[in-house]
């Protein structure tokens, strides 16, 4: 066990149960995912049957009720999960995992009936049904109170039309929690439900794959809903209340993708120092050069500093604390501290760090995105002004 993991075993909010699945989930990723993440980079996918056996393994559903397959777990899990998909140092494989666990299926698991649970959650614990969720359009990202989405009633179903974009799992999913405006009179935020759309349904079809500069093996696209009819049983919660589940969600999301972004610095910053001290230079190994050694180390204190604030959110928000500032921040500090560490970490592996064979240079490319999905840094700085 390294410094770092030490640390987190002794101050980190997590418990004997997660201590448990987490050395089992990091013996899967050295097993199933490391040796395969490359070829799945060049095919664009996270192949399904690897989806299945994280659900078989109990990866998948450990936030969800045990009568669904899950293991009733609480927002530690997610946080121990994100830190172990980051370990990877395969982007696309931890965004695939993560919107499907902590994303997409939250949706259900926080507005479903039973009956909607009952009818889907089972298979997507067990990784059979893989979950996308549609809310950003061309025209509204970080601004989700722009879209324009509709759906309108018609007769005892919803007709959806409209355009969403940059959907993760788009091309791949089964189950779609899209967001649409039902009231074209409400203002902003106002008048946004809910869906649950199944693949295959008619009008519902990827208009496009989209292809992006990191986070390869996740697939990503516009998804174009033409007169696409939904019986109003799969409506997920209040109609025209759909505003505010996608704003709660959003809170489990950022503190996820902020223990994302802390794993995923820290294992590319392992592996820089581990470089520089036997790169050989100027008659000496590079860790010997007093400036090196300190740009890392501030790399270091940077990193274990977004751990502290994750683990702090992760903490307000598991007792039930408005913690929207905190999350906020986190999702700000730590999408631009990953972004940081890479930069520094391609730049003392010097040519190697730019090579497509070293997992660094891959890793600086997947870690661009940190700062824009989820909430643009910009926005979350916003978010804590408004609370300043």
């Amino acid at each position: 066990m390294t410094r770092h993991e030490t640390i987190d075993a002794a101050t980190g909010p997590f418990g004997e149960d997660i201590r448990i699945i987490r050395a089992q989930l990091r013996r899967f990723i050295e097993a199933e995912v490391k040796p395969m993440g490359e070829a799945w980079e060049e095919k664009g996918v996270v192949p399904r049957e690897v989806l299945r056996k994280m659900g078989a393994l109990g990866f998948l559903g450990m936030r969800y009720d045990e009568q669904y397959g899950g293991a009733g777990l609480g927002v530690t899990s997610s946080v121990m999960l994100a830190e172990e998909v980051g370990r990877s140092t395969f982007g696309g494989f931890s965004a695939t995992v993560l919107v499907h666990t902590d994303m997409a299926s939250p949706h259900l698991e926080n507005a479903g009936t039973p009956e909607q649970k009952a009818r889907w959650m089972p298979a997507i614990t067990s990784g059979e049904t893989i979950t996308a969720v549609a809310v950003t359009e061309p025209g509204a990202g970080s601004d989700v109170a722009g879209m324009r989405t509709r759906a309108t009633r018609d007769g005892s179903d919803w007709k959806l039309n409209g355009t969403k974009m940059f959907i993760t799992n788009g091309v791949h999913a089964d189950l779609y929690f899209v967001a649409a405006r039902t009231d074209s009179d409400a203002k902003g935020s106002r008048g946004i439900t809910i869906f649950a759309v199944e693949k295959g349904t008619k009008g519902l079809s990827v208009g496009r794959a989209l292809s992006k500069t990191g986070w390869l093996c996740s697939d990503t696209a516009e998804l174009i809903f033409d007169e696409v009819r939904v019986p109003a049983e799969n409506v997920l919660g209040e109609v025209n209340r759909g505003f505010y589940a996608v704003m709660k969600n959003f809170q489990n999301e950022r503190i996820v993708l902020g223990a994302l972004a802390c794993a995923e610095a820290q294992t590319a910053l392992d592996m820089t120092i581990a470089y520089v001290k036997q790169r050989s230079a100027f008659g000496g190994v590079l860790w010997n050069n007093q400036a090196v050694r300190q740009r890392l180390a501030g790399c270091l204190t940077r990193i274990e500093a977004g751990r502290q604030l994750v683990y702090h959110a992760t903490r307000l928000d598991a007792a039930g604390v408005d913690c929207v500032r905190e999350v906020s921040m986190v999702k700000a500090y730590c999408g631009e501290l990953v972004n940081s560490v890479l930069y520094d970490c391609v730049q003392f592996q010097g040519g190697m760090g730019y090579m497509r064979e070293n997992p660094v240079e891959r890793m600086s490319r997947d870690a661009r995105v940190q700062a824009i999905g989820g909430g643009a840094t910009e926005v979350m700085l916003e978010e804590v002004a408004k609370r300043m």
